[in-house]
């Protein structure tokens, strides 16, 4: 059977218009071909989001977007944006969706996926949120940037006027004074460095002479430690323990008789602390001491040494007599 020309003009006219149908749907996110179901969202800003904008859940892409429209006359009420799904994938309920832009623009419906065990049916609405873009970090971070910059510029201006007022022919003289006191500044500073320098270089010169000194004396000091060493070996070996242990019993036992003596018990404690037998003994001194100057004295009234001696009848003496030796010769 042939097939006339206009028949063929029919057929691809036909055809043509199907594809035109289907490119066009498929253009605001229709697809005739697949499973045909619908989710919304609803956001307060559809920034840079159009049409056939692709719907990514974990990277994967499940639609795009199928239509954006106002939610009413009032435009703060929100933006509702249609979602074409192409595959059958389980979005729990509880997942939230979120605008992502790239820095040329471009914007995708990102879904979050939550862990609820129930899921979003045909015609159900998405939880949404706003989160920052790329463009929108990236200016973020640059606005602290820039006015960091913005500050150094407004720094360095002010530090080029303070600058030329010092070339101004008004202050020109006071600069170059500046300039000249700095160079005799430095001047008397390198001065002083090469004192201390030669003073460091003295110094070490002579903790040179102690470090010779100490190595030609070196063989003595030696010795000397040996000694040291002998002697304290000597201290270790001479039992000083002991001694000392000795010496604290001779101690205690000297602490013992000065408590005995210090106490009313003994004799000895008696002997240095009662008043009443020193005053005793002071008496018995002193009545001695009469009695041998009596005895000197009389010595007839004691013993009597001749036939026809008369008796001595004289008073006995009631005091000591003075005596001569220790008594101060008159003038």
């Amino acid at each position: 059977m042939k097939i006339n020309n206009e028949t063929k003009i029919g057929l691809l006219a036909v055809v043509a218009t199907a594809s035109l149908i289907l490119g066009f749907n498929y253009l605001k996110g229709k697809n005739l071909f697949k499973k045909n179901e619908k989710i919304y969202a609803v956001f307060p800003r559809v920034t840079g989001l159009t049409n056939s904008n692709p719907v990514l859940i974990n990277g994967l892409q499940i639609g795009m977007v199928q239509n954006i429209e106002e939610r009413s006359q009032n435009i703060f009420d929100g933006i509702i944006v249609t979602v074409h799904l192409d595959r059958d994938v389980n979005i729990p309920a509880n997942s939230v969706g979120f605008i992502s832009t790239d820095l040329l623009g471009g914007a995708q419906l990102v879904i979050d996926p939550g862990n609820a065990n129930e899921y979003l049916q045909p015609g159900d609405t998405l939880q949404t949120t706003m989160k920052p873009g790329l463009v929108d970090q990236v200016t973020a971070t640059l606005n602290p940037a820039l006015r960091t910059l913005d500050g150094t510029l407004h720094s360095l201006d002010s530090l080029v006027e303070v600058a030329g007022t010092y070339f101004d022919p008004a202050t020109k003289n006071n600069f170059q004074k500046i300039v000249a006191n700095l160079s005799a500044a430095s001047t008397s500073l390198n001065r002083l460095i090469a004192a201390q320098n030669s003073s460091l270089n003295r110094t070490l010169a002579n903790l040179d002479t102690v470090t010779s000194n100490l190595a030609s004396n070196n063989p003595k000091i030696n010795n000397t430690l040996a000694n040291l060493e002998k002697t304290s070996e000597n201290l270790a070996n001479a039992k000083l323990k002991e001694t000392i242990d000795e010496l604290n019993k001779t101690v205690s036992g000297l602490n013992g008789v000065l408590d005995k003596a210090n106490s009313k018990d003994g004799s000895l404690g008696l002997l240095l602390n009662d008043k009443k037998l020193y005053t005793n003994l002071e008496s018995t001194s002193r009545s001695l001491n009469i009695l041998l100057d009596d005895f000197r004295t009389h010595p007839k009234r004691y013993v009597s040494v001749s036939v026809f001696g008369k008796k001595d009848k004289s008073k006995p003496l009631s005091a000591p007599l003075s005596d001569s030796v220790n008594t101060a010769p008159k003038q």
